[in-house]
């Protein structure tokens, strides 16, 4: 693999600040480049604000029950559209089966063409769901359906509070589904530098796309608000961290 990795240092604009412009234009569509640190300083601030932001809206679990009981009926003490076929077969199935064929087909080509960005791409796109899905696999917060409120046995708990002896099955916090639709959001890293604009219309894209399918999962009753929207977060995380570090790595063995 290493034939085929072209890094493309920054250029600097003095000792210590990095030039924006020299990531773009002359960086080829198989190249791994380096950001600024500007940018991963820029996402730093806003995942550290939105962290704080989550944590605060949904401190007290009003937000998250309000939406998921549009969903749930009363006198059945059920959700509805927990069994339902085609939201179980277009939003759980098909909508994920569809992010991971892309990711697959992606990394073939990608070691076929011996494109290193395109792999690294398409491995970004599962190093998301996959920090997600350790998360959610160590979670003591269980799912909606599990709920006392929601006709289920399990006592709920706001998030970094004591764990009750009765919180049921637990596994799920973060929204593990919803993370498969937020790891498009690679797409990212694939466009940038040379064209930016699309760069963020693929970001914006993913972060819709796991928002949707976040929210066929909080009408089945499998998941709440919060758990999609912090989902996301570990997501763009989990990519940022991912890229700048072997983006960097990279370019010091190259040296």
């Amino acid at each position: 693999m290493r034939s085929c990795i072209h890094l493309h240092p920054v250029v600097m604009k003095t000792s210590s600040s990095l030039n924006e412009s020299s990531i773009t234009g002359s960086t080829r569509n198989n190249a791994i480049y380096l950001l600024p640190r500007r940018f991963y300083l820029i996402q730093l601030i806003l995942l550290a604000v939105t962290g704080l932001a989550f944590t605060w809206v949904f401190r007290n679990e009003t937000w998250d029950f309000a939406l998921s009981r549009m969903w749930f009926d009363p006198v059945s003490q059920q959700f509805p559209w927990k069994e339902n076929f085609w939201l179980d077969l277009i939003n759980h199935r098909i909508a994920k089966d569809a992010v991971i064929a892309m990711a697959v087909i992606a990394l073939v080509t990608g070691v076929i063409r011996r494109n290193c960005r395109l792999v690294l791409v398409a491995l970004l796109t599962g190093v998301g769901p996959l920090v997600v899905g350790i998360l959610k696999a160590t979670s003591a917060h269980s799912c909606p359906w599990d709920l006392i409120e929601f006709g289920g046995k399990a006592v709920s708990y706001p998030l970094f509070s004591a764990i009750p002896l009765d919180s049921g099955p637990g596994r799920c916090f973060p929204g593990g589904h919803a993370s498969s639709g937020f790891g498009v959001m690679a797409l990212f890293f694939w466009f940038c530098p040379q064209r930016p604009r699309l760069a963020w219309l693929c970001f914006f894209a993913g972060a819709a796309l796991g928002m949707l399918m976040g929210y066929g999962q909080m009408m089945r009753g499998a998941h709440f608000l919060s758990h999609n929207l912090w989902a996301g977060w570990w997501v763009w995380l989990s990519q940022c961290f991912t890229f700048g570090c072997v983006s960097y790595l990279l370019n010091k063995t190259r040296k």
